[in-house]
């Protein structure tokens, strides 16, 4: 399955641990690791069907309502997505700079900026949102911890 790296409520699946696992072939591991089921993180992007999302309130809103993302709804910013970035996760309290993003510079030209941001400055190499050194050069990253702490 081909991954979908955006979602519809704002988040880069692209920097995703678990969507990461699934493309470098490590999800046993990290199943072992986060002492999970291997099935229950099988996931190439929350716009696809997994254990994980099945029941994400904004992925049912939006394909219910048809859209592919939150900020094209006549309700954005609902209270689901304010209380999502308001939570305890860091990674969520970017969703609404994302969508106001996607919103100004087109899907595409957005997908390519997560692409950058969340590549090593130091030897490019991919990491994920809570990554704190590069695991290929040992590089200091700027992770969502950091990202969440700058909004």
């Amino acid at each position: 399955m081909e991954p979908i790296y955006d979602s519809y409520c704002g988040l880069f699946c692209g920097a995703c641990s678990v969507l990461v696992a699934n493309e470098e072939g490590e999800v046993e591991k990290r199943a072992a690791e986060w002492n999970k089921k291997p099935e229950e993180l099988r996931c190439f992007g929350c716009k696809t069907t997994t254990v994980l999302n099945a029941d994400c309130g904004m992925r049912l809103c939006a394909r219910g309502k048809e859209i592919d993302s939150c900020h094209k709804c006549d309700e954005y910013p609902c209270a689901m997505l304010e209380s999502f970035r308001a939570d305890e996760h860091p990674h969520h309290s970017v969703v609404l700079k994302n969508l106001e993003t996607i919103k100004g510079m087109g899907l595409n030209a957005w997908l390519l900026e997560q692409k950058k941001r969340w590549s090593c400055p130091g030897c490019g190499a991919r990491f994920t949102w809570y990554d704190e050194v590069c695991r290929k050069c040992g590089v200091k990253l700027y992770n969502c911890r950091d990202e969440e702490a700058d909004l």
